[in-house]
């Protein structure tokens, strides 16, 4: 070691004196940690070295132990596990835990792990930090919907500073599984159906946690520690229902289901987690071709792998495992570091090392990638880092985050019509407004599922923010209830009925119930609920203009009242600043920008439904889709009820003057810049998402009929025109083919610059050619 030290550290460790040799540039210097244990160097950033130095005092049962992560259970979020884990705790033999909230919880926890165990190794602690922790933002699909990149890493790095604050160092976000069927409940926790899409948001929201590229920030005290999961192909079961296989080629895995989790890794993630599902007949917790072949193998992913929730148990009811000792076997050889909550490793992987089933080294290994994100994070310099309750006070629901919290609603939220411009209505319009519906008033719903420790009574209810908005103006409220989620009676349809009559226009809040989205919540009738339905229809037959807000986890089946409602505002589950974000887009204060990112269905016979579809042999006219021997329906068109990038404004737009400076770009290490005039063309200032789309009309395998590859959201005044430009390198136009390399082919291609994936109206041609052939 030219150029360094070599010195001899000798410290005591309850009662064992331990030599190590340490190589350091400097001198060494006692810990800060509570003990004093952990020696650290000032300077010294070599944390390879320094987790080896605590490898060589471990046992294999102590580096099992850091592979193994429990429960507290004062949150569940799966099947309670009977074994106590305070024994494993007391011996060093726990290295994370899960659902332990409040910094003097977590405090008495860590101080047993440091201060009462052989090695005073700290504890890493998890929790579910989906879309905010106290301060609860829009749930992530909704958020996607903003195509806001900037805002999506900000609210993930506001929930990381609440939960830093409170002693939280790791969360189990962000989800970046492609989904395309409505009926899975999880599609609440993703960012819809397209990997292009899907992959900028796992990378913004992987920074945003993280506090920035690379892991770099890491161990800074506003920063968690993030996981992509779940790898892979979780929203792809079979029928939506949670938990269930997964049949898909290499193609489609590979093309579509695949690349979010590599943005992921790209963008610096310090975890990932393993999916429940099986695919194409090995589950994921038991797939060393996922974990280990691509994961580390094609991807150079160096972090540690989780399993989720007991998932290395249900290696045996899948079938592959005939007890939980095999099960255990299997996971740790296929490449999962860490067993969350099942306590498989640690009760067996001991024995399997004795009997030559798991090697030593793959158990050396996964316990280094732990260590080594625990170094990073600052925890053997002082585990109790992150734990400060005046810090917890001050970074818990402030005005800033509040503030944050109330835009992200307006910038989610979808209008999706607005006949005869119903909406917006402004505080000078004189109208008098009945409010109605059983989430006009509510707000236990309006955080949706994953809603770490958001106080659900809390968050404004509609009713609220409407009143404060329209307090001391010239717009009159009226109230009524008109049923629950899922009941009514005569009486109160009545109520509602006589409110609205007496009203110039009523507006409905109606929706799914918070627990019907999220983990194993799957629905087979994605309509409003019959009591919701009865109560519109009551409305409708006022003949006053009727505008609905649809608070949902899903997109829903809105057919009847697409045709039925004069305007229909898709809000989500808007989170902490619900009432005042919705009643800023309603009040016109805020003109929506929203655009869909996951197809709405006609009926759910439709699902899976998406854009990125693929042509077929007999591709349907959609001017005539009654043809016969065509690939359509009998009953109904093949075309969403609203598609993938949809989404109204309150003003208009167009796009013109596309074009591109080259007509061709070489299939390697070219590019191309693609322009187009986007003009404001009403009279009230907007936002416009302007998309570019591409065709690949002929490939060595077949190829969707529309492929995202692009997006910026502008904003423009009334009348403004603005020329927006796009970069679109060879590499975009690469996809994965039989051979599964993936590479960008020569051939002809269409670009469309859009405001939906069903604007086919501004298109330009051009070709892709070898370098050899290039024009």
């Amino acid at each position: 070691m030219k150029g360094e030290i070599m010195k001899l550290s000798v410290i005591s460790m309850t009662g064992v004196l331990v030599v190590i040799l340490f190589a350091s540039c400097g001198s060494p210097s006692a810990g800060k940690s509570g003990v004093g244990r952990w020696v650290s160097y000032s300077g010294d950033k070599d944390v390879e070295k320094r987790v080896d130095s605590v490898l060589a005092l471990m046992t294999l049962e102590e580096k099992i132990g850091q592979m193994t992560q429990f429960s507290a259970n004062w949150s569940i979020t799966g099947p309670v596990m009977s074994d106590d884990f305070k024994p494993y705790l007391e011996k060093g033999l726990v290295g994370s835990i899960f659902n332990a909230t409040s910094v003097e919880g977590i405090r008495k926890m860590q101080a047993v792990a440091v201060e009462k165990t052989r090695l005073g190794i700290p504890i890493l602690f998890g929790q579910d930090v989906i879309h905010g922790y106290k301060t609860i933002f829009p749930i992530p699909l909704a958020e996607a919907c903003s195509w806001d990149l900037e805002m999506m890493r900000r609210t993930a790095e506001i929930a990381a500073i609440e939960a830093a604050s409170d002693g939280i160092n790791w969360t189990f976000a962000p989800m970046v599984d492609i989904a395309r069927d409505a009926r899975w409940g999880r599609v609440m926790e993703g960012a819809g159906e397209d990997p292009y899409l899907g992959s900028r948001i796992a990378e913004a929201r992987v920074i945003g946690f993280q506090g920035g590229a690379d892991g770099k920030a890491l161990g800074e005290l506003h920063t968690l520690l993030a996981t992509g999961k779940h790898l892979a192909a979780y929203g792809a079961a079979e029928s939506g229902r949670d938990y269930n296989p997964a049949e898909l080629s290499e193609h489609t895995l590979r093309n579509i289901y695949l690349p979010p989790y590599k943005a992921a890794i790209d963008a610096g993630v310090g975890t990932m987690m393993a999916s429940f599902n099986e695919i194409n007949g090995v589950p994921a917790t038991a797939d060393r071709w996922l974990m280990t072949d691509i994961l580390r193998g094609e991807w150079d992913f160096t972090g540690f792998v989780v399993s989720d929730y007991t998932g290395i148990n249900e290696l045996v009811p899948h079938g592959v495992a005939e007890d939980e000792k095999q099960a255990a076997e299997l996971a740790v050889n296929a490449g999962i570091d860490m067993d969350m909550t099942g306590a498989t490793f640690i009760k067996y992987l001991s024995q399997s090392v004795r009997e030559g089933k798991v090697s030593e080294e793959v158990i050396n290994n996964a316990a280094r990638r732990i260590l080594e994100i625990k170094f990073l994070l600052g925890l053997f310099d002082n585990p109790y880092r992150y734990l400060d309750e005046e810090r917890a006070k001050q970074n818990t629901m402030t005005p800033e985050f509040m503030e944050t919290a109330r835009k992200a609603v307006t910038s989610s939220v979808v209008l999706l019509k607005n006949d005869n411009r119903l909406l917006p209505i402004t505080k000078e319009s004189g109208k008098t407004v009945a409010l109605i519906g059983p989430l006009m008033n509510d707000s236990i719903n309006l955080n949706g599922e994953w809603a770490g420790l958001g106080d659900r009574n809390k968050s404004v209810p509609i009713l609220k923010g409407l009143m404060e908005k329209y307090r001391d103006t010239s717009v009159k409220l009226l109230f009524a209830e008109g049923s629950s989620i899922t009941g009514t009676t005569p009486g109160k349809i009545a109520e509602a009925v006589s409110v609205a009559r007496r009203a110039d226009l009523v507006i409905a809040a109606m929706g799914e119930d918070f627990n019907w989205s999220g983990e194993a919540a799957v629905r087979t009738d994605i309509r409003l609920p019959e009591p919701q339905r009865e109560l519109l229809k009551a409305l409708k037959a006022t003949g006053k203009p009727l505008v609905l807000i649809s608070l949902s986890g899903r997109p829903l089946d809105l057919s009847w009242e697409d045709e039925n409602m004069d305007a229909i505002l898709q809000a989500w589950f808007p989170g902490t600043q619900a009432g005042h974000g919705i009643a800023d887009v309603i009040a016109g204060d805020y003109n929506p920008s929203g655009k869909l990112v996951m197809s709405f269905p006609r009926n759910v016979g439709q699902i899976p439904i998406y854009y990125n579809q693929k042509n077929t042999g007999r591709p349907v006219d959609l001017s005539n889709e009654s043809t016969d021997y065509k690939s359509n329906y009998l009953d109904t068109s093949i075309t969403p009820l609203y598609p993938f990038g949809y989404g109204l404004s309150y003003t208009t737009f167009s796009i013109s003057n596309v074009s591109a400076d080259k007509s061709s770009i070489r299939t390697t290490g070219d590019k191309m810049v693609v322009t187009a005039h986007v003009q404001n063309t009403g009279d009230i200032d907007g936002e416009l998402v302007v998309q570019v789309y591409v065709r690949d009309l002929v490939g060595s395998v077949t190829r969707p009929v529309k492929e995202l590859k692009g997006f910026q959201k502008t904003a423009l005044k009334a009348g403004e025109t603005k020329q927006v430009n796009f970069e679109l390198k060879s590499e975009d136009l690469a996809f994965y083919g039989t051979d599964g390399k993936k590479k960008t082919e020569a051939g002809d291609f269409v670009l469309w610059v859009a405001q939906s994936s069903a604007d086919n109206s501004n298109r330009i041609r051009f070709s892709a050619n070898t370098p050899d052939n290039a024009r």
